[in-house]
């Protein structure tokens, strides 16, 4: 982990290291007690066709099971 400041502009300067690990595009997420950096892909679309490839359902069949499950849980 590293310590890094804001310059007199308000921009803060990645780490080398991090920007070669995580790119160039970050999302920033405000939490709580925090900040956290989402790093953005460069074809957003394309990293999710690639996270999802293995997924054979569908969107709809995925949101039935997803409801099916949560009204099993929930003691329907």
């Amino acid at each position: 982990m590293s310590d890094v400041s804001l310059d007199d502009r308000g921009r803060l300067t990645l780490p080398k290291e991090v920007r070669e690990r995580y790119g160039e595009r970050y999302h920033i997420v405000q939490l709580h007690d925090g900040i956290k950096l989402v790093p953005v892909a460069d074809d957003p679309l394309g990293a999710l066709r690639d996270e999802f490839a293995d997924v054979d359902k569908s969107a709809d069949k995925l949101r039935e099971d997803a409801r099916e499950a949560a009204l099993d849980e929930a003691g329907r």
